[in-house]
């Protein structure tokens, strides 16, 4: 194999990895979209619950949206926004166990759950990809 083939080889390889890095972040900030919406679904929701969902819904769909925003223009994974999602993630986790619990108990486990798993694989592929760059370009 000759060292173009090679080069083209690993930059296929690395553009299907970004583009399914991009298409995770869109995903995460759908799951954003739907814990922000959650908060008008389940009308007996306790007020604290209520403002949580709208506040953090609304802080991973931005962020989320952000970082898919970046890797559409070829800007690269941030990974410093993938690492705060999925910190928001596990808060979401933790929620219906620290305040009143809601209505909106399970949406917001398996919400948390999926935001925190996915952000967090986000962020560590696109810490590998920076690893792996050349200096000077990440």
């Amino acid at each position: 194999m000759s060292e173009t083939e090679a080069r083209e080889r690993t930059t296929r390889s690395t553009d299907s990895r970004e583009s399914g890095l991009k298409w995770l972040s869109g995903f995460v900030s759908l799951v954003g979209a739907w814990i922000f919406v959650s908060a008008f679904v389940y009308p007996s929701m306790s007020m604290t619950s209520y403002w949580n969902n709208l506040i953090i819904g609304a802080a991973i769909f931005l962020i989320a949206g952000y970082n898919y925003y970046r890797m559409s223009r070829e800007m690269g994974n941030s990974v410093g926004s993938s690492s705060f999602v999925a910190l928001l993630g596990l808060w979401m986790i933790l929620t219906p166990f620290i305040m009143t619990a809601s209505t909106a108990f399970w949406s917001d486990i398996i919400s948390g759950i999926v935001v925190a798993i996915v952000a967090g694989y986000n962020a560590y592929a696109g810490r590998s990809e920076r690893a792996g760059a050349p200096a000077g370009t990440a």
